[in-house]
């Protein structure tokens, strides 16, 4: 997607086409002008100041609408979350060796709580490794059930017969 695209565009019947023939319930717009993949040509102009009027937009709707494009077109967050959940996990782990040779080794008793701390810390990391791995089969299924096509024919010898016969 192109940074600063807007939502007001011109194209041609085969695009327009192509854009509905997706059956998908919720369509962020600009990503399906963009996963359509046709020959695009940006028009620069000057962004100015309202003369008249007020935004419908407050600040809540553009973040609902900035998540809903993160999430019709992406799968990123659900990777983070994995690796973060792996993060924890082994920072954890490094916490609880630690405290394993300062126990035995040095002889510096450890009171419960620097244990108990790595523990919880441990579970969240797996909790949250475990919630990411099943987001992503989650959003697989989702991009299956959304019927997306795998590409978009311009044209074919086909048509190309009929339009001169």
């Amino acid at each position: 997607m192109v940074d600063g695209a807007r939502d007001y565009i011109f194209m041609k019947r085969i695009v327009a086409d192509s854009i509905l023939s997706m059956q998908e319930y919720n369509r962020y717009s600009k990503g399906l002008f963009s996963f359509v993949g046709f020959n695009v040509k940006w028009l620069e102009y000057e962004n100015t100041k309202r003369v008249a009027g007020n935004t419908k937009w407050s600040f809540w709707k553009l973040v609902s609408y900035a998540l809903e494009g993160i999430t019709a077109f992406s799968t990123t967050p659900l990777i983070f979350s994995s690796l973060l959940g792996l993060l924890f996990c082994l920072v954890s782990f490094i916490f609880i060796l630690v405290i394993i040779i300062k126990t035995l080794w040095l002889g510096d008793p450890t009171s419960g709580w620097p244990s108990l701390v790595c523990i919880i810390f441990m579970v969240s990391g797996i909790q949250l490794f475990s919630l990411g791995i099943l987001g992503q089969y989650l959003s697989k299924t989702y991009l299956e059930v959304k019927k997306r096509p795998i590409y978009i024919i311009r044209e074919t010898n086909f048509e190309k017969g009929c339009k001169k016969s």
